[in-house]
Parts: structure tokens; sequence; C-alpha cells
């Protein structure tokens, strides 16, 4: 969902915003930027997990693997297009090297706490190209991107486009099988006016749709809706980094829609997978949609659906065997306990048994009483 092409038309916010990349005394102004990590409480996640050991692959525009808050956390990836250099390094747009680094981004400078800073800063970007700024890519591409990461094990696959109008085979049966493997697959929701409900591949099944809120945790206006939105995460003027332009001298940008949302969700899922390795892709998306805050109507919903995510919670809630918590019991379920007996089969009488000889007994008395009583008034 590229920011530029989605939300003009609705003017919710200006077109995609490349910033400068600043003189010295302005370094930090990109990671103050970065509202959606105090919102996350990414410092509190951090402490618990950083997405050591865990590769996400990001099937995009390509990533520029030399941006200094990348360097050392972007793979050798792939490439779809023909006459590509056929490592997914080089990003014509920028959009794929935004989502890298909010994904993996761990700043720059002394302790890098200069510029962009990722959700999982030591988690690994597998970058697969699928399309430049002349528009190459599409649903067979995608498709094509989704096996070859699933070829080479990656555990979650993020994605920030969308296939054009119209399913595509190719593309379902790739999401299938990269479920049936074992992987994650996020995917944006889409953006309003040009998507008019969930984008492929996020509404297929095996798939997880992303939407974007506020920083109010209000779903965005551009933010699609529909019942294949499993949760949202923060998704308007989120800054990250971007393709190196020397000459504009620009290497970061500011960008709102499900794209961002769905990178942020994926360097969650990279948290959680790292922290508990033994768990598989079912279960660490049960774990996030579990854990979520609840937004608009109560429980999943088409807006937010199971609600926004909340890393720390993912990260310390414990397992779903002992996570639920035991309903108060009912009046009449406490009645029942109350009247139960042991079990026939283990050569008792059950409550209803009981219950049913109390009664019986109640007006074989008294019928007893009338026939006495009628007996002694004739008598008399």
């Amino acid at each position: 969902m590229r920011f530029a092409a989605r939300l003009a038309a609705v003017s919710l916010l200006a077109a995609a915003t490349t910033v400068g990349v600043g003189s010295p005394a302005l370094a930090d102004r990109y990671r103050d930027d970065q509202w959606h990590l105090p919102f996350l409480r990414i410092a509190q996640a951090h402490a618990i997990s950083q997405g050591e050991g865990v590769t996400v692959a990001v099937i995009d525009s390509g990533v520029e693997g030399k941006h200094p808050d990348l360097t050392g956390n972007v793979l050798k990836g792939f490439d779809t297009i023909v006459g590509g250099d056929g490592d997914g390094w080089g990003d014509d747009e920028g959009h794929g090297s935004s989502m890298a680094g909010l994904i993996a981004g761990h700043g720059h400078g002394a302790g890098g706490k200069e510029g962009v800073l990722g959700i999982a800063p030591k988690a690994k970007v597998l970058p697969i190209r699928i399309s430049t700024a002349k528009g190459h890519g599409g649903g067979d591409a995608i498709a094509i991107g989704i096996d070859e990461a699933v070829k080479r094990g990656v555990k979650i696959i993020s994605i920030s486009e969308s296939a054009p109008s119209g399913d595509s085979s190719v593309l379902i049966k790739s999401v299938e099988r990269a479920h049936a493997a074992g992987v994650l697959v996020i995917a944006a929701a889409g953006n309003q006016p040009k998507d008019y409900y969930v984008a492929a591949p996020g509404r297929y099944p095996g798939a997880v749709a992303v939407g974007a809120v506020d920083q109010k945790g209000t779903v965005a206006p551009v933010s699609v809706r529909g019942d294949e939105v499993q949760l949202v995460a923060p998704g308007v003027d989120i800054t990250s980094t971007s393709r190196i332009n020397t000459s504009a001298n620009t290497q970061y940008r500011r960008s709102s829609g499900t794209s961002p949302a769905t990178a942020i969700t994926a360097g969650v899922a990279a948290l959680v997978w790292s922290k508990y390795p033994q768990l598989t892709a079912d279960q660490v998306l049960e774990r996030m949609t579990r854990t979520a805050v609840d937004k608009g109507a109560p429980g999943r919903d088409r807006d937010y659906g199971f609600g926004v995510i909340d890393p720390v919670a993912a990260l310390t809630a414990p397992a779903a065997s002992a996570a639920a918590p035991t309903a108060a019991p009912s009046a009449e379920a406490t009645l029942t306990s109350a009247i139960t007996m042991p079990n026939p089969g283990a050569g008792g009488l059950t409550g209803v048994t009981l219950l049913l000889i109390l009664l019986v007994g109640g007006v074989l008395l008294a019928i007893v009483a009338v026939v006495v009583f009628l007996a002694l008034r004739r008598r008399r």
C-alpha cells in the first residue's frame, strides 16, 4: 500500500513525506518522530526480546541494505524483476526500505540512539523485490516471492503490497503453501479509497490482514474494514528509513496507511517468536490476537479485528491453556452443583434422581394424609 498513491485521494494526510538526513544537532528528530515506539511500550518489550534468531521476508520494492540504520540486518535476498540485481538490494521507491526499517532498524551513532529504531532490531530482513517505480510486480510476483521466502526458511513474511483486483489462484495457493509450511504471512488490509474491501493476499485463508490506527488508537479513516481484518497497529505519520538519495540529501520518510502497520505487526511477531521459538505460526498468532487491546465492538469486529497489538502483553502473557480465566459460576450452576451426588457409574445417585425421589415421596405422603383425614371424618 504505497502511501502517496493511497492517501492523496482522500486528503487524510500529505503524500509520503521524505525528510532530510539532517545535521548532527537534529540527529535524534527521527527517533523522536517515532511515536509508535512509546505507544507500544517498545522499550519495555526490548528488555524481554529484540527478535534475535528470526528472519522476516519483506516482499516489496527492495531494501536499501547500506542504510546506516539497517547495516548488518539485511540479508542477500531475491529479485523477481527481470534485469534486477538478483538479491533484493536497491530500492527505487523507498517503500520497501521503510518497511524494513520498521521491522529491524537498529539506529546508528553512540548506542544506536540516533535514526530509526525497529520493533525487532536484532532480527534479520530478507528483501524480496517485486516492484519498482515503473510499476512491475503484481499477484504472480507476490506469489513467487512467498514461495521463495518459504524455500529460504523464513518464519515471517511481511507484505505491505496488494495484488490487483480479482482473486489469483496462483497467489491463493502460495499463501496456502506458506501456511502449511508453518510460515506466518502478514499482509496489509488495504487503503481506502483505492481498496474497497480487504486486499489480497491479506484476505486469503492463511494470511493475517492488518489495519491501521492513529496516535489515539482509533482506526484510521484510510484503513480498509472487513471481516478478514485480524489485527491493527500504528499506521499514521510513521517515520522510518528510506532509500538513500544523495542528490536530495534524504534517507528517511514519513508515511501513513496499512503498509507501516503491517511491518510493525511483523516486527512484533518476530519478538514473540524469538522469545518462544518452540511455538508454531498459529500459536504465535494466537498469542498476538489473544493479548491485543480490544477496541470497537466487544470481541472481534470489522474495524479493529481482535484489537490493537500489544507487544508487552504478547511477550508476557501465560500460555493459552493457562490463560483462560475461570468464569464465575451462575446461580443455576451453583444450585445444580449443590444437589449433585456421586456419578451413577461409580455406584451412586445423581442429584436429578434424588430430586425426583423426593418429589414423588412428597406427593405420596400428601395423598396418604388426605385419605386418613377423610376416613377419620367419616367415622365421626
